[in-house]
């Protein structure tokens, strides 16, 4: 196990930060943006699209371990990481381009199997670069805040850019507005592929050659890594599963509001023209969150940071079942509180999982850091296939239907799924973190054990 790499300078860190801009600026509309389109715009259907979402993000959960398992046993003169994440860089673009803007590629109205395909497309390549970025981003330094400074500077990067690619349908929807007409979905989904596109060419570019990865651990594992041994100790760890678990529980929250979020604000509250602005308006406050749970972090513990910040994201959607049609204020307020705690769980969880890196290579003198993170990025996806494969098709059941005059009982349904949803998944997650014992002493005497193993070598 070699030496905890040096901290990044903030120049570096800073560019190898912003490739969480082109990741978070495509995830988040293929949660909140693409599924509306192609339900409505494109008459797919509420059911076919949550159908479609929830099997290619299946198809996602079998692709993470074994990126995650071969990036860990790649060795190049390039490193183990960056491979992978020049690989699927052409696959990514490709079927952004596919997604976003079909009309590009000859295809005015793309159906069921023209979503599945590529979305099957954009799922491996996401694959190829999020994991082995994640599991950089876990190796590149060894300190127990350290890990929570790098995750910080992923979280402002993200906010940043899901606030610069939310600007664009909010300012279309504005300028739609003064005009007396309602914006092109089309069009939108354009100006935010081109961002995606952009962004990701200059940040991979820019982190490639900039930004080195850590040195290879110099020594085997003390047990074999193939076979079903390393996915047994990995589920057969106890803070793993607490791990695994309350992501799951966190992105479930997040992404049943992030599917349902235009629907309420166009359908319940009446305000199509101000839905976009709203998002955009919660990630604004989001940029100033990490910095916040950063701090809380190092007062508290992450575990505890990262409980705290999941009962307040709790009682903010309760909060949301007092909005009423018309009551715009009141969902202001909710929306920046929503800002403002965002990132707590996410920053906590992912800082949280290095350290866990470190307890396993530990007990087993092999880095499973790739494998670990490709296991956290399978609760992510298989939460993100239930809340959007399940949420839409409910609110259909329940009577909910985009663009058509809803009854009032069908708009009460949108509203509970909306707000219940997402605060029993926050609380279940603060209470699957109680009892989570890596602490920072914990983890230095961990720090303390690898350095003296290597030195044995």
């Amino acid at each position: 196990m070699p030496k905890a790499p040096p901290a990044l300078s903030f120049p570096r860190l800073a560019v190898f930060a912003t490739l969480a801009f082109p990741l978070a600026g495509a995830g988040l509309p293929l949660a909140v943006y693409l599924p509306p389109y192609y339900a409505q715009d494109m008459g797919l259907g509420l059911t076919m699209v949550g159908a479609i979402f929830m099997l290619t993000q299946a198809w996602g959960a079998l692709t993470d371990p074994l990126v995650g398992a071969f990036s860990d046993r790649t060795r190049t003169r390039f490193g183990r990481r960056k491979p992978w994440i020049l690989g699927g860089a052409p696959l990514f673009l490709l079927s952004t381009v596919a997604i976003f803007t079909p009309q590009v590629l000859g295809v005015e109205r793309p159906g069921a199997i023209w979503l599945a395909s590529w979305l099957t497309a954009f799922y491996l390549s996401w694959s190829a670069i999020m994991i082995p970025v994640t599991a950089w981003a876990g190796e590149i330094t060894g300190r127990y805040h350290g890990r929570s400074k790098v995750q910080t500077f992923f979280q402002v990067a993200a906010s940043l850019g899901l606030l610069m690619v939310m600007i664009l349908p909010a300012a279309a929807d504005q300028v739609a507005a003064h005009q007396g007409q309602t914006a092109d979905n089309r069009g939108k989904l354009a100006a935010m592929a081109v961002f995606i596109i952009v962004t990701f060419v200059l940040s991979t570019a820019s982190s490639l050659i900039l930004v080195a990865e850590p040195a290879l651990p110099p020594r085997p594992e003390k047990s074999t890594s193939r076979g079903p041994a390393p996915w047994l100790h990995i589920f057969g760890d106890r803070l793993v599963l607490k791990i695994l678990a309350a992501d799951f529980a966190v992105t479930l929250g997040q992404l049943i509001r992030s599917s349902l979020f235009v629907f309420f604000v166009s359908a319940y509250v009446g305000r199509p023209d101000l839905a976009a602005g709203l998002f955009l308006l919660q990630f604004i406050f989001g940029i100033f969150a990490a910095p916040i749970w950063l701090a809380v972090g190092y007062r508290l513990g992450k575990h505890r940071a990262a409980i705290l910040g999941e009962l307040i994201q709790m009682a903010i959607n309760l909060g949301l079942l007092l909005v009423t049609p018309g009551g715009f204020p009141l969902l202001i307020a909710l929306t920046i509180a929503q800002g403002l705690t965002a990132n707590s769980g996410n920053l906590m969880l992912r800082a949280m999982v290095s350290d866990v890196a470190d307890k396993q290579r530990l007990e087993t003198g092999g880095d499973r850091t790739g494998l670990l993170f490709s296991s956290f990025s399978l609760t992510s996806k298989a939460a993100t296939a239930v809340a959007v494969g399940v949420a839409l098709p409910l609110a259909g059941a329940l009577g909910f239907q985009p663009g058509a005059q809803n009854t009032p009982e069908a708009l009460l349904a949108l509203k509970l799924i909306f707000a219940l949803g997402p605060a029993i998944a926050h609380a279940l997650s603060a209470i699957l973190l109680v009892g989570f014992d890596l602490d920072e002493v914990s983890h230095r005497r961990i720090r303390i054990a690898l350095e003296a193993d290597e030195m044995s070598v």
